[in-house]
This record gives structure tokens, sequence and C-alpha cells, in this order.
């Protein structure tokens, strides 16, 4: 496990005091001009907590827009270091929260992963986790099953990488499976519940695969997704 560099740690701790600074200010502004009765409390701490990580998205919305995550092997005291440091402690401190969570709605989680940097199609849905958003692409009309797990860097050692998710229209990810670093899954495909779909494999399109680590178990003889002659 590598140290996250001071300068990281500086840029985090300085984005997330100006997050806390403008909700108070503007929640004081907020607060003070409505009476909100017997849920005053409720409401006032709904609302702070919304400020707060209205802020802190925009701020790590920004940081990413001016410094992108870069996929490929990380280089110990580099910039892509820096990045993904203060990228990391966005997260471990602000984001896993919202996206371990068990009680918000599917289209709200939706909202929050595509306001994380998720590249989604419509109406597409995980009730499961992604720890890289904003390495993560998927199709329309796709299904990530209960607490599945997805996520984008390997860390092995000192060795460390970051490797895009490509998952394509009306695919099925099921239950409990877990999608490694560099995994492509082609239209129309199945992973099992329970799936370990391992780095860097490549699933066609309409094949069901399974398994602990993940093998095609076959192909899809009627394919979900239809061909636009056959429309």
């Amino acid at each position: 496990m590598r140290k996250i560099p001071p300068a990281a740690i500086l840029v985090f701790l300085s984005l997330l005091i100006l997050a806390i600074v403008l909700t108070f200010l503007l929640s004081k502004l907020i607060l003070k001009n409505f009476s909100f009765g017997e849920l005053a409390v409720f409401i006032k701490l709904l609302i702070i907590v919304v400020l707060f990580y209205f802020f802190s998205i925009l701020f790590y919305r920004v940081f990413l827009q001016f410094y992108p995550l870069t996929e490929g092997f990380i280089i110990v005291n580099s910039q892509e270091e820096f990045v993904y440091c203060v990228y990391m402690l966005f997260y471990i401190f602000l984001f896993s929260a919202l996206i371990r969570n068990t009680f918000l709605p599917l289209p709200l989680m939706r909202l929050i992963y595509l306001l994380l940097g998720g590249k989604w199609g419509e109406n597409t849905y995980c009730s499961g986790v992604i720890l890289d958003p904003p390495l993560t692409f998927i199709g329309n009309n796709t299904l990530l099953g209960f607490d599945c797990l997805l996520y984008s860097h390997a860390h092995e050692g000192n060795n460390f990488v970051l490797s895009a998710i490509q998952i394509g229209d009306h695919v099925t990810v099921g239950a409990r499976a877990i999608i490694m670093p560099g995994v492509t899954i082609g239209d129309g495909a199945i992973v099992a519940a329970g799936a370990v779909v391992t780095k860097g494999v490549t699933i066609g399109p309409n094949e069901l695969w399974a398994g602990i680590p993940a093998r095609k178990i076959k192909t899809i003889d009627e394919p979900v997704v239809q061909s636009e002659d056959t429309q």
C-alpha cells in the first residue's frame, strides 16, 4: 500500500473545507428565511446534508475536469498518482457512504453514479457497488444485480493500475457478481450470480458466463438484442 502524497491530502482538505464553509453560509441563509414547524430539526439537517454533498460533488467534478483519471500503470510520485489519491480521498471520506447504502431507491442511485462521473445509457440501473464510476462505461437497458461489485483499479503490492470496464446494451450482471478492471462485456450477455470475472476478460455478445473464475457456459440461443433489420 502506497502512502498518500502530502500534496493530495492538502488539495482534498482544501476542497473539503471550502465545501463546509459554503454549506454553512448557504444553509444559514436558507434557514434564516424559513420556518419549518414541527419537522424543523429533520428538515434543517436534510438541507445541510444535501448542500454539503452538492458542493462536495461539484468540487470533485471540477477537479476531475482539470485532472481526469488516466488508464494504465500509476507511477510513484507522478501526476497520475496525485490525481488518483485526491480522487480516492473523496471516495473514502465522502462518497463511500452514498454508494454502499441499501436504502436509496435505484433511480436515485443512478443519479448519484451519473453525478460521480459514470457514463451510463438509458434505462440502466445498479443495485450493487461501483467503486470507480468515471472508469465504468455502461450501455442502454442494462441491469447490475443486488450486491454486485465493479472496480476499475488493481493494487498488487506496489503496482497500481487503472483499467476501464466496458459493458454493452441489454446486459445482466447477477447478484453478488464481481467485475474486475479491464473487463469488456458485449451486448446481450449475462454474468451469472456470484460469478467472478477476472481482469481483462472479454465476454462476447449474447454469452452466458458463470463460476469462479467466470467461464463461458454457452451462447444464448435467443439474443436479447435485436438487430435493426429484425425490429
